[in-house]
């Protein structure tokens, strides 16, 4: 094709091929969720869920080892409701949804794995937490790494 031809009509899509979604159980990481299904569905992209468990700062250290145990398997119980309502989810919608459940930094663990999957695009729920607007949300960071797309839903 030269320039200035006219190109023919293409059947497909440009849109994304690889999705990963942010989840926390918040209803802003739901409402994500649901978007994010929703344009996997249309683009006929693979979906990928994410929950990242957030490190426990040093309760070992301080002698609360016993609540450091309890606060790692609440955050395995999470992950694993997270997970079965990850297949029920796909299962309803028809679309596929890959579950990984990771610890650490929120935002090093979305990006390692973004990277990981090779994914075209992000989506993540608005924060709700106050202090965010002050130190910077998660969905303001991953804007800033500019490394994918990032919808960030309210």
């Amino acid at each position: 094709m030269t320039w200035g031809e006219k190109a023919p009509f293409e059947l497909g899509t440009d849109g994304p091929t690889s999705i990963l979604v942010g989840v926390d159980g918040s209803v802003t990481s739901a409402r994500a969720a649901w978007y994010a299904a929703g344009l996997a569905r249309r683009q006929s992209a693979s979906l990928t869920a994410v929950y990242v468990a957030p490190q426990s700062a040093g309760l070992a250290s301080t002698g609360y080892a016993g609540l450091e145990v309890a606060q790692r398997q609440a955050q395995e119980q999470t992950a694993a409701e997270m997970r079965l309502r990850a297949a029920e989810f796909s299962a309803e919608l028809g679309v596929p949804i890959t579950f990984i459940a990771a610890h650490g930094d929120p935002f090093t663990e979305l990006s390692r794995i973004a990277e990981d999957i090779r994914a075209d695009a992000v989506v993540v729920g608005a924060s709700a937490h106050a202090g965010h607007r002050l130190i910077g949300s998660l969905a303001v960071r991953l804007v800033k790494a500019a490394r994918w797309p990032v919808t960030v839903v309210p």
